[in-house]
């Protein structure tokens, strides 16, 4: 069964509507070939190209790894195969987006909280392909940097990340409740007053026993699109 049209309103800012509908046609034909292994990652821009992969004739011969239940239910309606993580070692592309894109194409993800199953799908890929709005593309970082962190480990990291000149801040529900993971964890969402090396900036935080995982993804994308209001997109090839 394929997805609605309706569903790409749910995901996508109003602005950026047509221009996910013609970047995820770009994406899906380039990147797209049948017989490969597909890593889904998150954002609305990502949640477009899935819906393309509805169309694709062979869509049968793909296997995709979804990093979230929610793009997992999008890619189930358009009638794709969803397969276990037991094939990430032989993952062609993953499609994802992003919260920020700075100017040296490091990235913070995790606003949605599936940072820690999208950086292993990163990892593997043989190519990565982001999509994002224009304004997620910035100079500088101006997010706080997504941490997840086991729940054991939540008090002793908290004060480490401090230690470290940030400021934590736990992600909580609107209902006052914390915020959890997936994978049953924490998330701090760590504002920095700048980050100048942020591969750096990843392997220190990465090293505090207790983190999971952070929101800092400095492997680069193979390509970059970005969303413009006028329904067109540009392409950044690094």
């Amino acid at each position: 069964m394929a997805a609605t049209d309706g569903a790409i309103t749910d995901w996508v800012p109003a602005a950026f509507q047509d221009a996910a509908r013609n970047l995820a046609k770009e994406a899906v034909r380039r990147f797209v070939k049948g017989d490969q292994v597909v890593g889904l990652g998150s954002g609305p821009m990502a949640a477009a190209i899935v819906r393309q992969m509805a169309e694709v004739k062979n869509k049968k011969t793909l296997e995709c790894v979804a990093t979230s239940y929610q793009i997992k239910l999008e890619a189930q309606c358009s009638g794709l195969k969803i397969v276990d993580e037991g094939r990430i070692p032989d993952m062609d592309v993953v499609f994802d987006g992003a919260d920020e894109i700075d100017s040296n194409l490091d990235m913070i993800k995790g606003g949605g909280g599936a940072l820690l199953k999208e950086k292993i799908v990163h990892s593997a890929a043989k190519k990565i392909v982001i999509a994002a709005e224009s304004d997620k593309f910035v100079p500088a970082f101006s997010w706080p940097v997504p941490i997840e962190v086991h729940p054991f480990a939540f008090s002793a990291v908290r004060k480490k990340l401090e230690e470290a000149g940030g400021r934590p801040r736990q992600r909580m529900l609107k209902e006052g409740y914390p915020y959890v993971t997936e994978n049953g964890n924490f998330v701090l969402d760590t504002k920095f007053d700048s980050i100048s090396g942020a591969a750096s900036r990843e392997m220190e935080l990465k090293n505090i026993a207790g983190v999971l995982e952070v929101g800092l993804f400095t492997r680069h994308a193979d390509v970059y699109y970005k969303a413009k209001s006028d329904g067109t997109f540009e392409t950044i090839e690094p």
